[in-house]
């Protein structure tokens, strides 16, 4: 991310900390015993019978050693209302915190730090755009997401304030009194907002591109953005180079400018990580092999999100099936799903199994705009903006109005802040341009009603191919790369989503609003998007890397490919030692920490002429095989160096553009290293030149922090060590108040992997070496027989501080390993624990 600006859920709690004092109290009682009554208080039931308002015949929820359920229903109606219920008892919190997120309603609860969060989101309009999907939305689905909500009301109607969640009794010391609103299908459609927004792939690269051009010449730029290096990485399927749009160009920048893009990538830092920061390591593997590859003939899938660490984790485990499908009940599936959403996102069901990583097309562009007044000039002319106006209600404060103008193309984000304003400082002497005001205005795809809504339904049912492309065409935003395996043997490839089409330009840098020139004309047809069935290889493999080298155009900013790169050799290195593929060792393939960085870094560094703590360093990395193990001294040094490297040469770019170390970097540092003489190796701390020098001089300084941290003696060195891993509650958990911060996080956990690794367990260079992204859950399907498929998530199934599963699958997730995971009746009645009864409340 490149910068150093506090996250939204760090500075939440700060108009309440005197407040927030009073929870010592929680741990005082605990002495006494009461506490325990105080934190199990809303543990949900688990066992016994409810009974529900709106169900028309009774439902089971079993529930497995680690609280993972199953729910079993007779019609569609009650089976997604009652995992409302059950999703409500697990995570009513997560839910309620999302939704005032995506509503842009958190200085309700956090006061007037917010605001500034608030009027973003307002800007954007999530709520507003969910509110018209629901409209858009079929009868059939509507009820479903009806049901779903009425489901979370029924527990809602149960229970109020710590009985829900304990974070309501900490929230309770400054908003006395909540009480949490029904839910509503908007609530749960504009969650897809926010997975869009996290995902929303290259707008701070576009940010970063155009601070660069403030500072440097467009060869310096594009040599620290290089684009895909379709020669040497691989794709997911074939093809030959495209090329975007050639016609119009980016805006000039003023002197002035760079002081509101920065502005602008700190308010985008500053949001709330949903489901991760911003950056190239949100990102994905997936890969599905053939039958023919396997020991039973049947493919197999794997696939591991890489996110933002959340406490408790994004993803909650669940099995949703009909007791006997029929034309009233058409569901058997299961996988992972997201609290306050009906339906199983990724998973698979008695036919079918599929993944997702991020496809990462550029779905959202900056247009700078010439505005006078409330109007905009657009092809000579001015146009009217829309104008509305919002009120944010502030906890112990004033509500804030705020102004939100938009033109046809989207919102104008300069509005938000002051700061932005800087943008027409210079702008009409700099470009020729008439006088007037300049500002930022935001297309982006996901502010265009879609359908991604009736999707998930579309895949849970999905049957065969046919019904999963079908399924994969209503998936509109976030786009994804989507793999596919069914019990026949196929197995597939299909990239889905509203891309746009451009009349001019490849959205990598902003470009001047004032023309219809530059602007979108349409999107990339679904049929034009790429696609494969039963390639010959035997095997697709998707890890955010470029899909092919033709057809449509969708983004310059790919991840560079060396995930893709080592699964792909990896699987070829079984086939090349005639071993078939097993679940076994698909889920090893999972855990592959070799790091092609420090491989391509070795080689040079073993022929440098080097002494004192420099030749140390490389003794040190002539005994390491290049592989980041959590043991690994070798690992833990390399990361100091390149940490350091990065630094050095770098510091000299404009803040918010510092390296954070990912594959972007690797590709940047990589090509420099058959440059020795490139005037990029500068050393701006010790004014060294030369890639000799400078490798030298951060081998030697990098000796010493790994000494200052580790201590004197390398045999006692390990990357986990440095690489740790604290799981935060997104709303408390970065409090700065100790007690509170105690009840709801857990960790550090030490950790192995890296960035740009197949054990995507990643951090940033410019926060340190803590862990910014991981492998948010793991899966391997066996479509021979789904009751060997494995899986584990990152934390547990309860949302609820001191559950027995709240992090009962972390050390699990921590050591590589995976959980089995029971789908065929058989297998889900032998893992049962818990059984409750929902019943249909009568009188």
């Amino acid at each position: 991310m490149g910068t150093d600006a506090p996250r939204t859920h760090r500075r939440v709690l700060a108009p309440i900390l005197v407040g927030l004092l009073v929870t010592v109290l929680v741990v005082a009682l605990g002495a006494a015993g009461l506490g325990v009554w105080t934190v199990q208080r809303s543990f949900p039931t688990t066992n016994g019978h409810v009974d529900l308002v709106g169900l028309d015949a009774p439902v089971e929820v079993l529930r497995d050693a680690n609280g993972i359920p199953q729910v079993i229903a007779e019609t569609d109606h009650d089976l997604f209302l009652a995992q409302g219920y059950v999703h409500a008892q697990d995570r009513f919190w997560e839910m309620d915190f999302r939704r005032h997120v995506t509503a842009g309603r958190l200085s309700e609860w956090f006061g007037s730090s917010q605001v500034g969060t608030d009027a973003f989101i307002r800007t954007l309009g999530w709520r507003a755009v969910a509110e018209a999907e629901y409209g858009l939305l079929d009868e059939p689905t509507r009820a479903l997401y009806d049901a779903y909500a009425a489901g979370v009301n029924a527990y809602l109607d149960e229970r109020s304030g710590a009985d829900l969640s304990l974070e309501y009794a900490v929230l309770g010391l400054q908003r006395a009194g909540y009480e949490p609103e029904p839910w509503t299908a908007v609530d749960s459609i504009a969650w897809l907002k926010a997975m869009a927004w996290d995902l929303r792939s290259n707008l701070e690269d576009e940010i970063d591109r155009a601070l660069l051009t403030t500072a440097l010449t467009p060869a310096e730029v594009a040599a620290l953005h290089p684009g895909y290096d379709f020669a040497t990485m691989p794709t997911i399927i074939g093809g030959q180079p495209s090329a975007p749009a050639s016609a119009g160009g980016p805006v000039a920048l003023p002197e002035g400018a760079s002081a509101a893009f920065a502005a602008l990538r700190a308010t985008l830092d500053g949001l709330p990580d949903l489901i991760g920061p911003a950056g190239g390591e949100i990102g994905s593997n997936s890969w599905v092999v053939s039958g023919a590859l396997t020991d039973t003939g049947k493919p197999l899938l794997a696939n591991d999100p890489h996110l933002g660490p959340t406490m408790p984790s994004i993803w909650v485990q669940m099995g949703l099936k009909c007791r006997v499908r029929s034309d009233a009940c058409h569901y058997d599936v299961a996988g992972y799903t997201f609290s306050g959403l009906p339906g199983v996102i990724i998973g698979h069901n008695d036919r079918v199994a599929w993944g997702f990583t991020n496809l990462g097309p550029d779905v959202a562009d900056l247009f700078v705009e010439r505005v006078e007044g409330d109007t905009y000039e657009l092809d000579g002319r001015m146009v009217a903006l829309t104008v509305r106006e919002e009120v944010i209600e502030v906890a112990g404060g004033d509500p804030v109005a705020i102004r939100v103008r938009s033109t046809a193309r989207g919102p104008l984000v300069t509005d938000i802040s002051p700061d932005f304003t800087a943008i027409a400082e210079g702008y009409p002497a700099a470009t020729g341009q008439a006088e007037g005001a300049y500002e930022l205005s935001l297309q982006w795809t996901a502010l265009t009603p879609g359908t991604t809504a009736q999707a998930i339904f579309a895949l849970d049912r999905a049957a065969d191919w046919d019904g999963f492309r079908s399924a994969a065409s209503m998936f509109d935003v976030p786009s994804q790369n989507l793999i596919y395996a069914d019990v026949d043997g196929n197995i597939g490839y299909q990239a889905p989503g509203n891309i746009p089409i451009r009349a001019a330009g490849d959205g990598t840098l902003p470009l001047a609003g004032w023309t219809s020139a530059n602007g979108w004309l349409g999107r990339v047809p679904f049929g034009d998007l790429p696609s494969e069935l039963n390639p010959a290889r035997g095997y697709i493999v998707t890890a955010n890397n470029a899909v092919r080298a033709d057809g449509p155009f969708l983004t310059a900013d790919w991840d560079y490919g060396y995930r893709a790169r080592a699964i792909e050799q990896g699987i070829r290195a079984h086939l090349d030692a005639g071993e078939p593929l097993t679940v076994e060792r698909m889920a090893d393939l999972q855990l592959d920490v070799a790091d092609q960085n420090a491989a391509a870094f070795l080689e040079v560094i073993a022929g440098l002429d080097l002494d004192g703590d420099a030749a140390r360093g490389a003794a040190l990395l002539a005994d390491w095989d290049a592989r980041a193990d959590a043991d690994s001294a070798g690992a833990a040094y390399f990361a100091v160096f390149w940490r350091t490297l990065l630094d050095r040469m770098f510091s000299e770019l404009p803040e918010q553009t510092r390296p954070t170390g990912g594959d972007r970097w690797y590709a940047v540092v990589g090509t420099l290293l058959q440059d020795p003489a490139s005037p990029w190796w500068t050393d701006h701390r010790t004014d060294a030149t030369g890639r000799d020098a400078v490798l030298a001089s951060a081998l030697a300084a990098a000796w010493t922090e790994a000494g200052d941290r580790l201590g004197s003696d390398p045999a006692n060195w390990r990357w986990g060590r440095l690489h740790t891993l604290t799981l935060t509650n997104q709303s408390f958990g970065k409090s700065g108040i100790g007690p509170v911060e105690w009840l709801f996080n857990r960790g550090p956990y030490e950790l192995g992997g890296g960035s740009g690794i197949v054990n995507a367990i990643a951090w940033d260079a410019t926060e340190g070496y803590e862990v910014s992204w991981v492998p948010s859950m793991r899966m391997v399907v066996d479509l021979a027989d789904f009751d060997r498929s494995r899986w584990i998530n990152l934390t547990g199934a309860s949302g609820h501080a001191f559950s027995p599963h709240y992090t009962d699958q972390t050390e699990l997730w921590q050591a590589g390993e995976t959980l089995p995971w029971a789908f065929s009746p058989e297998a889900v009645d032998e893992a049962e624990l818990d059984t409750l009864e929902l019943r249909p409340a009568t009188g």
